[in-house]
Formats: C-alpha cells, sequence, structure tokens
C-alpha cells in the first residue's frame, strides 16, 4: 500500500471529522491564473501565512491537494505546546543563548497567537488551558525537574512542579511519579480550528482551491519573473511561493524529502464518559504527556454532543495518542491495542470501549528541529530562480502551534522584513541517513533503542 493510501485509510474513521459539519467542498484550480503569493498546503502552516499575507496586502491563491485541514492539522492529538519538539539546547548550540530565547519567546507568542485568530475570526474550537508533562519513574524527574529549573532561570518559563505527593490531585493514574504544570500552553479541536482559519482567509480575499495536487513547481526564468506551480488542471504564476505541504509534496520538492521523514502517529477516542468520571481523570482539565522518547500523549476532550454549536450538554471523550511507527505501517489490531495502553494509564477506563480510531503522518527532521528556509538555499543547482520559494517543515510533532507563528514569520520575509525567519533558516539539518531505501530501516532501529531505554 502506498504512503497516500495508508493516510487516506488513516483518516477514515476520525474523531474530529465526525464532529464537524463541513461546507461543501471548494472549486478545484481549472485555469491559469497569476497572484502575489501562491501557497501549496492548506493545513495550519499555509493557512496561518496566507492570512498573515493577505493582511498585508498580497493577493493570495492556495493549493490543497485534498480538503483544508486533511492532513496532520486537521488530525493530531489537539495539544498546542510552548517551545519546540527539540530541546532548547540544540537551538542554543547552533544559534546562541540569545538567539534561543529569540525563538523561545516567538513559541509563546505561537500560543498567543491562537486565541487571538478565535477571537479575531469566531472559531470555536474548544480551547483549554494547561498542560502536564509527567515523568514515569525517579530517574525522568530528575531530569524534568533539572529542565524545569533551567528554563525558569535562563528564559524566565514559569512552571508548577508537582511533586509525588501532590500529583493524585493533578491526574487519577499509577503510572506517574511527578511532573510539571504550564498554563500557557493548552489543547483543542483541530480541525475545528483548521475550518475556522479557512473561514478567515477566505473572508480576507484569499482564493482557496481543494482538490487540486501540484504536481511541479517551475522556477522563475530570471531573477525577479514569477515562479509557476502547476496541478493537472491548470497553473499558478506568482511572484512568490511558499511549500507548506510537508511529507505529502511527494515528489514537488525532491531536494527537500530527505531532511524530513513521515511518522505515523495513531489516536483514540472513547466511548461517551460519565462527566463525573471524565471530570476525576485529569481534574484541572490539562492535555497530557508523558516524558519518555516514544510518549504517550492524552486529553479529556469535551465537545458539543451534536454538531450544532448551541447544542448542550457537551459529552466527553478520552483522547489517547500514541504508538508511533517510523515504518509507516499502521499497528495492527489498532483500536484494542490503544484501548490497552489507554486502560494501563487508567485502569478505570479497562472496560471502556474505543468508538474512533485514527491516525496520520507528521514530518520529523533529524534534530527534531524546525526546517525553514528557501529553496535555492538547498538546491544549489536553482541559482536565482528558486529565490522566491519559502518552504516551512519539520514541526516533528510540534506545530499544532508552532506552524501559527511559522506563518506570520514567513508572510514577513515576503513582505520584506526576513530577520525572524532568517533566525530559523541558520539552523542545520542533516538528510537522513541510508537514502529512501535503508534510512527506514536504521530509523526503526534506533526507534527500538529509544524504547528500551524508556524502560529502564
Amino acid at each position: 500500500m502506498s504512503f497516500l493510501s495508508k493516510d487516506l485509510d488513516l483518516a477514515s474513521n476520525s474523531y474530529y471529522d465526525a464532529t464537524v459539519e463541513r461546507a461543501a467542498a471548494r472549486p478545484a484550480l481549472g485555469g491559469d491564473i497569476e497572484c502575489d503569493v501562491a501557497v501549496v498546503g492548506g493545513g495550519l502552516a499555509g493557512l496561518s501565512a496566507a492570512i498573515e499575507l493577505a493582511d498585508r496586502g498580497h493577493d493570495v491563491v492556495l493549493l490543497e491537494a485534498r480538503r483544508v485541514g486533511w492532513g496532520a492539522s486537521g488530525r493530531n492529538g489537539g495539544q498546542a505546546l510552548a517551545g519546540l519538539a527539540c530541546d532548547q539546547d540544540t537551538i542554543e548550540a547552533q544559534l546562541g543563548l540569545d538567539e534561543a530565547r529569540r525563538v523561545w519567546a516567538m513559541t509563546l507568542e505561537a500560543l498567543a497567537l491562537i486565541r487571538q485568530r478565535c477571537e479575531r475570526f469566531h472559531i470555536d474550537c474548544d480551547w483549554r488551558s494547561g498542560y502536564l508533562s509527567l515523568a514515569v519513574n525517579a530517574r525522568k524527574a530528575r531530569d524534568l525537574r533539572a529542565w524545569h529549573a533551567r528554563m525558569q532561570s535562563l528564559y524566565g518559563f514559569e512552571t508548577q512542579w508537582i511533586e509525588p505527593a501532590q500529583l493524585s490531585s493533578w491526574i487519577d493514574s499509577p503510572r506517574f511519579h511527578s511532573g510539571l504544570h504550564d498554563p500557557a500552553s493548552g489543547h483543542l479541536h483541530p480541525l475545528k480550528y483548521s475550518l475556522g482559519l479557512a473561514r478567515g482567509a477566505a473572508e480576507l480575499g484569499v482564493r482557496l482551491f481543494e482538490n487540486s495536487p501540484v504536481t511541479s513547481v517551475e522556477p522563475a526564468a530570471t531573477a525577479g519573473s514569477t515562479v509557476r506551480v502547476r496541478t493537472a488542471a491548470g497553473s499558478v504564476r506568482a511572484s512568490h511561493v511558499l511549500l507548506a505541504g510537508n511529507v505529502y509534496l511527494q515528489g514537488v520538492a525532491p531536494v527537500l524529502e530527505s531532511r524530513i521523514m513521515p511518522v505515523g502517529t495513531y489516536i483514540v477516542a472513547s466511548q461517551r464518559l460519565d462527566p463525573a468520571l471524565a471530570q476525576s481523570l485529569i481534574p484541572s482539565g490539562s492535555a497530557v504527556c508523558d516524558t519518555n522518547f516514544v510518549l504517550d500523549y492524552f486529553r479529556v476532550a469535551s465537545n458539543p454532543a451534536s454538531t450544532s454549536p448551541d447544542t448542550e450538554p457537551r459529552e466527553h471523550r478520552m483522547l489517547y495518542g500514541g504508538r508511533v511507527s517510523y515504518s509507516t505501517a499502521t499497528p495492527r489490531d489498532l483500536k484494542s491495542s490503544m484501548q490497552r495502553r489507554m486502560a494501563s494509564t487508567f485502569p478505570q477506563l479497562a472496560t471502556t470501549d474505543v468508538e474512533f480510531a485514527w491516525g496520520g503522518f507528521v514530518d520529523i527532521s533529524m534534530n527534531r528541529a524546525p526546517d525553514f528556509g528557501r529553496l535555492s538555499d538547498r538546491d544549489p543547482r536553482s541559482g536565482a530562480g528558486y529565490a522566491n520559494v519559502y518552504y516551512v517543515q519539520g514541526f516533528s510533532g510540534h506545530g499544532l502551534a508552532l506552524t501559527g507563528i511559522a506563518g506570520r514569520i514567513v508572510a514577513e520575509a515576503i513582505d520584506g522584513d526576513a530577520r525572524r525567519f532568517d533566525t530559523f533558516s541558520r539552523l542545520r539539518h542533516h538528510a537522513f541517513p541510508g537514502g529512501k531505501l535503508l534510512r527506514t530501516p536504521a530509523l526503526v532501529a534506533g526507534m527500538a533503542y529509544h524504547r528500551l531505554k524508556d524502560l529502564l
């Protein structure tokens, strides 16, 4: 089964898709058109960039291969978190402490941006503040507490440490030793948020085309001339292009593909829970992750019992994620295996059925840092022809918030101020070793090693 076929299968039983009412599909691109900026990809990064560019007066066309919010943007764990998927010392080692502090500040700006856009575009996406990072044993607790102290000292980032004796008031689970609470982060319904951004972009004059997969990006003939983006039924000539399709670009920009890998991640949604039980599981209502390298992530979702936004009461379900696949192969017996993982964390859910099970692919980089830049910087053969082709990728499972600020800073760069974008573009990235044939088995072997370490 091909990568795209696997993805289609994984999207078929999504809780998020079952709890929204989509409008009719937007038209596919037909014929040849022109604009200032062409955005490839209708996920959170592309939609964010389109909004920011429209705000700055640019004529924007957005091309989405399926429906907006189709990929990771509409199927993820719903956790909007401060920081990056890599630790700050990765950024410090490459950029220095002062620049690393600016990067961290941008991740906090990304969280504020979610709330601002929800208010601006009247997006009801079930936002709830709070995030728990939990250690499963004393050794991991020491590492987490050291991170807590360092981030407070060097970055002024305030989180609340939770001692073992206090933990039961935060989560009703026997799995965890201690942890910390971050009040700035939170969780939401990612597909509702994505669709809300799409509505906002359309209101600003962005032309959105769905079911319009891009087949090629043709470089400008001379410096300053337009780039042509082609689909099967038309083309867009643009002064600037943003590639925001991540692992779904599939041959559009081959030079970028070796720098990211598609990694499968999987989520289940329980049957409806009694409200009192739902409240008791995570009394603060926070999103939760453990600190394992191969981690579990989960939260109690509260959503209207029907697609009508005014409907009450609300339903409550446990959304439980994990079981990553570095081979892109879907785990066997996904529902039952994920139900067992959920029950190992919450024994009180041992007899609770799983109603929805879905997944998708995130784009990870070698060092888990985001990979932003210009196509001309990555392809020395392209010369000036790709100088105005930008890309953002490598969010590494930490993109729900970060995609928002990525869209903002790439819009700033296209508008003439590239300072913040170039901070990220200076981060060094390496291709995954082994080429297309060997990199997957090598990564699978590496993850097996990390799973063993998690057990220690």
